[in-house]
């Protein structure tokens, strides 16, 4: 089997979906790798690092996937030059990556046309099996590290009380909306310089976790259970939702930073910060909507771009990780290598369709939309549009 890895043409991308430690780690296994020229540039790879690891060289896009059976990619394939990466893959080829398909309703379609197999990890089950194949978590770690490091940037205070000789300055109070992988690494880094730091989720099992990472945690009292399954939230009731907007006016308009992690299903982004939670604000207040590529949590976000409302900074970042690629692509890299490994057999990848990992991050097989819930969110959406 050869394994292609092309340069990522998403605008703003750095990142690469196999780095040289693991192209080593798969032809030893016997597998045989296909890197593009400067794939790996950004993320302080060079291609003789990947000629040096194992890996053969592609001067070009088109050779490359007319010699991949399996492409690898950080994102969705997309369309650059007037051709569409898709038509550039061998029809019945595989393809592994963070699709988002939910989001991408185009992309799917395109995959099941050309007959790929296409797998997404954001897809894959959060079960204790599949955690070292996680892509969702090894880059949600950045997005909080760097989310806080923003927020500080832009805060007209310290973040750390401070005793000078000109007198104590007071520790900045950091409240951090969703305490999943984003949110408790965004709380740990608040902490680590010198924050006062408070937190809040849906799920109240999180309560320990907020505290663990040295938070103080505020909550409500639910109606209802807010566990989605699989460490994701589901959407409140609206006597929950009405509580929880309760909670957020008293606590945000207290606060210096506010950093919003909350994603349904780790995909879509509630509107938890409204713009009157926004009026009622100090001036100065940041918030960092960490949730920007979902959607955004705050009302006023503009994904990608910096809003100054009634002198509340509110930051929308997109593709936290890229910002961080030597990291974020090792660690995207041994998420699909140990995805590949997990299945490797006879020198051959096992398409095992009854095994739970396969079937939950299986998108499209043989000319068809194969995973229920991306087929009825994207049928739902279809419905919505018409």
């Amino acid at each position: 089997m050869k394994i292609a890895v092309p340069k990522e043409i998403f605008a703003g991308e750095t990142r690469v979906a196999l780095v040289p430690e693991s192209v080593k780690k798969l032809v030893k296994a016997g597998v045989s790798i296909v890197v593009q020229s400067g794939a790996g540039e950004s993320s302080l790879f060079s291609d003789k690092d990947y000629v040096d690891a194992g890996a053969e060289i592609a001067a070009d896009a088109a050779g490359l996937y007319g010699a991949g059976e399996f492409v690898l990619k950080v994102q969705a394939p997309a369309s650059a030059g007037g051709r569409h990466e898709i038509d550039l893959m061998r029809p019945g080829a595989m393809l592994l990556g963070s699709l988002y398909p939910t989001r991408a309703a185009d992309v799917v379609k395109r995959l099941a046309e050309r007959r790929i197999t296409a797998f997404s990890t954001d897809c894959i089950p959060r079960t204790t099996r599949a955690q070292s194949m996680d892509t969702l978590s090894s880059q949600a770690n950045i997005v909080g590290y760097k989310g806080v490091l923003l927020g500080a940037v832009q805060l007209a205070k310290y973040f750390p009380m401070l005793m000078t000789a000109a007198g104590t300055v007071f520790a900045a109070k950091v409240f951090v909306i969703g305490a999943g992988v984003a949110g408790l690494q965004a709380i740990a880094t608040a902490r680590r310089l010198g924050a006062q730091v408070s937190a809040t989720d849906v799920r109240p099992e999180v309560k320990e976790q907020i505290e663990s990472v040295g938070a103080r945690y505020v909550g409500i009292e639910l109606a209802q259970s807010a566990a989605g399954g699989g460490g994701y939230a589901k959407e409140l009731s609206e006597d929950d939702k009405r509580k929880q907007r309760e909670l957020l006016v008293a606590h945000c308009a207290t606060v210096d930073v506010i950093v919003t992690t909350a994603l349904i299903g780790g995909v879509f982004a509630p509107r938890l910060i409204t713009a009157e939670m926004v009026a009622n604000m100090k001036p100065g207040t940041v918030v960092v909507d960490l949730a920007a590529d979902g959607g955004g949590n705050c009302e006023l976000s503009k994904p990608g771009q910096t809003v100054v409302h009634n002198g509340v900074t509110i930051l929308a970042p997109l593709n936290l990780p890229a910002s961080a690629p030597h990291h974020a692509s090792i660690l995207f890299s041994r998420n699909l290598t140990n995805f590949i490994t997990a299945f490797w057999k006879d020198q051959q990848f096992n398409l095992d369709l009854n095994d739970e990992i396969i079937k939950g991050a299986l998108i499209t097989h043989q000319g068809e939309i194969v995973n229920a819930r991306v087929r009825d969110a994207l049928q739902a959406a279809t419905g919505k549009t018409a």
